[in-house]
C-alpha cells in the first residue's frame, strides 16, 4: 500500500508541476474546473444525494465556478478585489467559526441541501485560490509555497505521529491522528518556513511565522473535517480516483481549508 501511495504521489507531483509552469491561463482555469467537477462528484456521494439530484448538484457547482471565474476575469480591479474579499471571507468564516463547532459536536447537519452549500464553500474558494495564487508574478511561487506548507505539515505529522504518537487528537473522528503528529507538523513547517525566508531574503517578515502556524492549524482542521464527513456518511474514502490515496477530496482536504484563508490574509497584508 505504501509503495502504491508513493508511486501515485510521484505521478501527481510531476503532472501538477508541469501544469503549474506550462499550462496557459485558460488551461489552468480549466484544470481548476476539472478539480471542482471531480470534487463535486465525490461530495455529492458524501452528502447522500441521489443520482438525479447529484447530477444537478454537480452542474450547479460547475456553473457557479464558471460564473465566478468569468466575473473575476472581466471585472475592474476594485470589483475583482471586492469579489475576492467576499469569496475568501465566506470561506474563512466557515473554517474558523463553523467547522470548530462541527468538530466539537456543537453543531452538525445531515441536510443534503446544507451539505451541498458546504461543498460549494469547500470547492469554489479553493479553485479561485488556485487561480489567484498562480497569477502572482513573476512565477507561481506563492501557489507552490502555500501548497508546500500544507504538504510539509501533512508529511511531518504522518511520520512523527507514527513514530511518537501516544495521545489521540480526535479519537472519535480520526483515531490515527495524535498530538505528537501535530507537534511534528509545527516543527516541520517551522523549519520549512525558515529555509524559505532565508533563501528568499525575507527573514525580516516575522508576520509570515504567524501565517504559517495558522496554516498548520487550518490544514489539520480541514483534514479532520473531511474525516468527520466521511464518518457521518459511513465511507472510508471520498472516492477511488487515486490508487492508494482514495478520492480527490482525500488529497485536497487540507488545501480546501488552507488556500482560501491564505489568499485572504495575503491580500490583507498587501502581498497580493
Amino acid at each position: 500500500m505504501l509503495k502504491q501511495r508513493v508511486m501515485t504521489a510521484i505521478v501527481m507531483v510531476i503532472v501538477f508541476m508541469a501544469a503549474v509552469f506550462w499550462l496557459p491561463e485558460d488551461g489552468w482555469a480549466a484544470l481548476a474546473g476539472l478539480m471542482v467537477w471531480q470534487g463535486a462528484r465525490e461530495w455529492r456521494e458524501l452528502a447522500g444525494m441521489g443520482k438525479a439530484s447529484g447530477r444537478a448538484y454537480s452542474a450547479a457547482v460547475i456553473v457557479s465556478y464558471v460564473l465566478l471565474w468569468w466575473l473575476q476575469s472581466h471585472s475592474e480591479t476594485l470589483q475583482r478585489h471586492q469579489l475576492q474579499l467576499a469569496v475568501y471571507g465566506a470561506a474563512a468564516a466557515f473554517w474558523v467559526l463553523l467547522v470548530p463547532l462541527w468538530l466539537a459536536d456543537v453543531w452538525r447537519t445531515k441536510s443534503k441541501y446544507l451539505l451541498g452549500l458546504i461543498g460549494m464553500l469547500l470547492l469554489l474558494p479553493t479553485a479561485l485560490a488556485m487561480l489567484d495564487l498562480r497569477a502572482v508574478m513573476p512565477a507561481p511561487w506563492w501557489l507552490l509555497g502555500v501548497m508546500a506548507l500544507v504538504w510539509v505539515a501533512d508529511i511531518t505529522a504522518y511520520f512523527s505521529g507514527r513514530k511518537f504518537g501516544r495521545h489521540k487528537l480526535a479519537p472519535s473522528i480520526s483515531p490515527g491522528k495524535t498530538w505528537e503528529g501535530v507537534a511534528g507538523a509545527v516543527a516541520g513547517v517551522a523549519v520549512y518556513l525558515w529555509v524559505v525566508l532565508w533563501l528568499s531574503g525575507m527573514m525580516q517578515h516575522y508576520e509570515l511565522i504567524a501565517f504559517a502556524m495558522l496554516g498548520v492549524a487550518l490544514s489539520i482542521i480541514g483534514d479532520l473535517f473531511e474525516s468527520a464527513i466521511k464518518r457521518q456518511a459511513g465511507m472510508k474514502d471520498s472516492g477511488t480516483l487515486l490508487p492508494g490515496h482514495g478520492g480527490l477530496l482525500d488529497r485536497i482536504d487540507a488545501l480546501t481549508s488552507t488556500m482560501p484563508v491564505a489568499v485572504l490574509i495575503l491580500i490583507l497584508l498587501g502581498y497580493m
